[in-house]
């Protein structure tokens, strides 16, 4: 041990236990603050490479008409394609939360319409005056 310290010492490097629980304690010479740098990097680039999720939000109404539906539709369908996750939901202001079967309709229709395009990942669900659902892209 008092051995390795020296010669260490002499390269100027760090003395660095890998394993302590064996017997003899296994240990490595070598320049520790390169190697968490070299550590760090890793992580680093192995985050950079993973997949970032993009949530798109499409607004509708209880009422929403034909038109409006398509059109938001449309934008939809460009989302799932560009390979982002697509929140729907149904607002309802003031008295319109008597509609709450309008507007589970309107997003299971939308769901069907999507279907070719990605997957319900989430089933419309009334949080407070707004029903949510999420669509995912098909991979």
């Amino acid at each position: 041990m008092r051995d390795a310290l020296a010669l260490a010492g002499d390269l100027d490097l760090d003395l660095v236990e890998i394993s302590p629980s064996a017997n003899p304690p296994v240990c490595k010479i070598m320049d520790y603050k390169k190697f968490l740098y070299e550590q760090k990097k890793k992580q680093k680039e192995i985050k950079s490479k993973s997949a970032k999720v993009v949530v798109k939000e499409i607004r509708l109404g209880p009422n929403t008409d034909d038109h409006d539906f398509d059109f938001k539709l449309k934008h939809a369908i460009k989302f799932l394609t560009d390979g982002a996750k697509v929140k729907v939901d149904v607002f309802f202001k003031g008295r319109s939360i008597i509609y709450k079967d309008k507007g589970e309709y309107i997003l299971l229709r939308f769901a069907q319409e999507l279907e070719e395009y990605g997957k319900v990942e989430r089933l419309p669900k009334l949080e407070g005056k707004r029903m949510i659902m999420i669509v995912a892209p098909k991979k």
